[in-house]
């Protein structure tokens, strides 16, 4: 959808260089798309996923080891930023 705007360019640019992003129009959907994550991420947690607190309790394998998950994982890569599409 084309949209006419008025934004900060301080703010923009600030936005642009944190995220590493270099096209506005990609950078305003990047932010558009986060919060939206984050709202939807604070939505499951405030009614705690839809479940019961039995449900929550009974959710996880209490013999489930985590420590051994974490030391599988691959380390993630800091400092390179990607361009979402």
């Amino acid at each position: 959808m084309k949209l006419t705007m008025n934004i900060d360019d301080a703010l923009l640019e600030s936005v642009m260089k944190a995220t590493g992003i270099k096209s506005k129009t990609r950078v305003v959907d990047h932010v558009l798309r986060e919060w939206d994550r984050r709202h939807t991420l604070k939505t499951l947690l405030e009614t705690n996923l839809g479940l019961s607190e039995d449900e929550i309790i009974h959710a996880f394998d209490p013999a489930h080891n985590w420590s051994e998950l974490r030391i599988a994982e691959t380390p993630a890569s800091y400092g390179k930023r990607t361009d979402p599409d």
